[in-house]
């Protein structure tokens, strides 16, 4: 399995006559593979907020988790994504302590928050790219999330 480090390319909502859902996107560095990640309205903000590195009064969950990470000498060494089925995708953090290493089951949109609050990359299996990943202009029409919560 090759992993692709991939970056945020933003928070979006993607808008239909059917739904409005919001989404995060990662892209590979080029502009040629974007993959659309449908996630929950909470994780979006909380995503959104790493990535305009808001500090809030309280901690979010993914704050929480990684003070708790710290507090015991954890690491998160990164977040990889590394398959879909059935339109859904699976993840893992990859944390270490102590010289050992372990793989937690995650949903991509949590470990995308924790990564980016802890500066950790973000890994996706190519076959993944490949079956799942877009050119921009077929992603579904779609609106920054902090533009969408202005409205």
């Amino acid at each position: 399995m090759t992993q692709i480090r991939c970056k945020v390319k933003g928070v979006f909502v993607a808008i239909s006559d059917a739904a409005t859902v919001p989404l995060v996107v990662l892209f590979d560095g080029g502009e040629e593979r974007h993959l659309p990640i449908f996630i929950g309205l909470w994780e979006a903000v909380s995503i959104n907020s790493a990535i305009n590195k808001e500090v809030l009064p309280r901690p979010f969950t993914h704050d929480l988790f990684l003070e708790l990470l710290a507090k015991f000498s954890i690491t998160l060494r990164f977040l990889q994504i590394d398959s879909i089925e059935n339109g859904v995708y699976y993840a893992q953090l990859v944390l270490s302590a102590n010289h050992h290493e372990e793989y937690i089951d995650c949903r991509p949109s949590d470990g995308i928050a924790l990564a980016l609050r802890g500066d950790a990359p973000i890994f996706v299996d190519e076959t993944v790219l490949m079956s799942a990943g877009q050119k921009i202009q077929d992603l579904p029409e779609m609106v920054d999330l902090s533009t969408f919560l202005q409205r």
